[in-house]
């Protein structure tokens, strides 16, 4: 790794910097030149602004849009409910000039998302009762005036206008109560626009595949709600569109699946399951303990990782296209906040969690009954083995787990109860007794292997969902590394807070055992010839820069992380100094269309309640 490539206060690297503005010529006389397209050698981040909400932990900033035409930067609040439109002349310091909010549109209804085209401002907007049918609205970005609202399915949440600027997308998620005695149906609302007008919503949905869920599920994909149909289990995410506007491509992050769209018609063509990783194999190796005290980065063999993306975004290269997923893991965890569900009542939620010490304790699940058993997985059995074949090499026995479940070992990881288990052709579970003896009277599960959530990493995948290439355990290692450093000034080593949380103070290693650092966001930067894809990780926080040119074979560019304070026991007590905590979501501004003349991203912190800035310094070789 070239440590001169991070240095992004290098005398030398900023001498080099080239502004991709255009300009016109000297002679008014002549018709303005066509600027020259500067492709850079490589970049790196520097910090430039940001807006504070001044509100921690709930939210204050979350997804950010840009309108260059008026220099404003949209926010998602969802602590108010709402839109926050910041002035960005002064891009150093945006500035709060308004608050959009929807409850014109419906009682109690607050913003989920937003995106952005020439002029418009659309708006997500979920109902007060989540579960209720929600809507989209279109905002002209100019004078913020509200133009129109068409009602859409349950839950709207992120949304993307097609580049022919004809539709307007939106994942309708539809998650359950948190009984789940309602569970809507997950789907895509696509509209059509006339004009300033929402002329038309159709509805992609996923009732066609309800007769297909055996199949679905052998290929992969995860339907395991409570009394769900595929319809209802699956919960459209994030949303990507081909360049020519025909197809779009839809993250399903609990189902570890993508679907793939045809616009026009609206209607779900396909759904890929993702496959899982490999955490036995090379180079996909885990630090899986929060209570080791040390970075322990290593290969698990049985443990798989389902990538379940949050963000993905869609680019062509050479007239084909190309998904980019950020790989965070999601589980479902429904009605945990009640203690009649944890006392054995089925009907009260559905959490699929567990750490794996608990599930494969010899001595059985009963003991877990009222603190974290889920009681839907005691019904299934009493207790659960792991496969010494697999699992032989950290002791397992047909009996006992070994030291696979002690702590500084596998026994923290958190797991899903639900994967992994031995079933028959049938898809039941196939049933042991406590010797180990596969016997249809046993009480005992056996797993096979392990599943985690999340890849901890970033993946390109074709227009199939093939995958192309992973970033394996690139993410985690480079910050067991001396060259990852912490802070704007890049002057605190990212080894002192490895894995660390993102709402609290000096947490080495806490979130080991739980999908890592969380890769979340991503957006993608087009500069010259070359294309770079921004990746913001929700848990350790700052955004990773790689060139993504050649899809098969991506690189590391940088990494910028503008948490200032990592020690202070409660971050909230030092807002206005902490930096920038949780980001959430990103939007690339070409230097064409930026305030000072660069290309710049913008990050959503929901932790710090944060909107930043950073610059793209790109640098030419002489």
């Amino acid at each position: 790794m070239n440590k001169w490539i991070i240095a992004a206060t290098s005398a030398a690297m900023m001498a080099a910097v080239v502004g991709c503005k255009s300009s016109s010529s000297d002679d008014d006389s002549s018709s303005p030149e066509t600027p020259e397209v500067v492709t850079p050698e490589t970049l790196s981040l520097s910090y430039l602004g940001r807006y504070s909400s001044g509100v921690f932990g709930q939210s204050a900033a979350e997804i950010p849009a840009y309108d260059p035409a008026n220099q404003q930067i949209f926010i998602v609040n969802a602590q108010k409910g709402a839109v926050d439109v910041l002035d960005a002349r002064d891009i150093a310091n945006p500035a709060l000039v308004k608050t959009l909010t929807v409850e014109s549109i419906a009682e109690g209804a607050v913003v989920n998302s937003i995106a952005f085209t020439a002029g418009y401002l659309a708006v997500a907007v979920e109902a007060a009762t989540k579960t209720d049918l929600g809507y989209v609205a279109l905002f002209d970005a100019t004078t913020l005036e509200l133009l129109g609202s068409k009602q859409v399915g349950a839950q709207p949440d992120m949304l993307t206008f097609t580049p022919d600027g004809k539709y307007l997308l939106v994942a309708n998620e539809g998650e359950p109560s948190n009984d789940y005695s309602v569970d809507p149906e997950g789907s895509i609302s696509i509209l059509s626009i006339n004009g300033d007008e929402l002329v038309e919503v159709k509805t992609a949905g996923f009732a066609a595949f309800n007769s297909q869920e055996s199949q679905l599920k052998a290929a992969g994909v995860r339907i395991f709600g409570p009394n769900a149909s595929v319809a209802q289990d699956i919960e459209p995410e994030y949303i990507a569109v081909s360049a020519d506007s025909s197809t779009a491509w839809v993250s399903l992050q609990e189902n570890n699946a993508l679907a793939k769209v045809d616009i026009a018609s609206a209607t779900v063509t396909d759904i890929f399951p993702l496959g899982y990783k490999d955490h036995g194999g090379a180079g996909n190796g885990i630090d899986a303990s929060d209570k080791d005290d040390a970075i322990n980065i290593r290969t698990w063999p049985g443990v798989l990782g389902m990538y379940q993306p949050d963000a993905i975004y869609a680019y062509d290269v050479a007239g084909s296209t190309y998904l980019i997923t950020a790989n965070e893991g999601d589980a479902r965890a429904w009605g945990e906040d009640d203690d009649a569900y944890w006392d054995g009542d089925v009907s009260k939620g559905f959490v699929e969690e567990f750490r794996m010490k608990s599930l494969t304790d010899s001595r059985g699940f009963a003991r877990r009954v009222g603190d974290d058993l889920a009681p839907q997985l005691h019904a299934l059995a009493e207790g659960a083995l792991i496969n010494p074949t697999v699992f032989g090499y950290c002791g397992a026995t047909m009996t006992d787990r070994g030291d696979c479940g002690e702590d500084e070992n596998l026994g923290r990881l958190t797991v899903a109860w639900t994967d992994g288990y031995r079933k028959d052709a049938d898809g039941n579970p196939v049933m042991f007794d406590a010797t180990g003896i596969e016997n249809p009277a046993g009480d005992r599960l056996m797993y096979d292997n392990l599943y985690a959530y999340g890849a901890r990493s970033f993946s390109i995948r074709d227009e199939d969902g093939n995958l192309v290439w992973d970033s394996a355990d690139q993410f985690e290692q480079y910050f067991a590394s001396a060259d990852c450093m912490l802070g704007s000034n890049r002057d605190i080593p990212c080894v002192d807070y490895f894995n660390a949380t993102h709402d609290e103070g000096d947490t080495f290693d806490n979130r080991s055992d739980n999908k890592g650092l969380e890769p979340e966001g991503i957006t993608v930067g087009h500069l010259g010839d070359k294309t770079f894809a921004f990746i913001g990780l929700e848990r350790i926080g700052g955004v990773m820069a790689y060139d993504i040119t050649d899809p098969a074979a991506p690189f590391f560019v940088d990494y910028l992380n503008t948490r200032e304070d990592w020690t202070t026991e409660d971050p909230e007590e030092v807002l206005a100094s902490v930096g920038d905590l949780g980001p959430e979501g990103l939007v690339f501004i070409s230097a064409a269309d930026s305030p000072n003349g660069e290309a710049l991203l913008v990050i959503g912190n929901e932790v710090s309640g944060t909107t930043a800035v950073f610059q793209i310094n790109q640098v030419v070789a002489k």
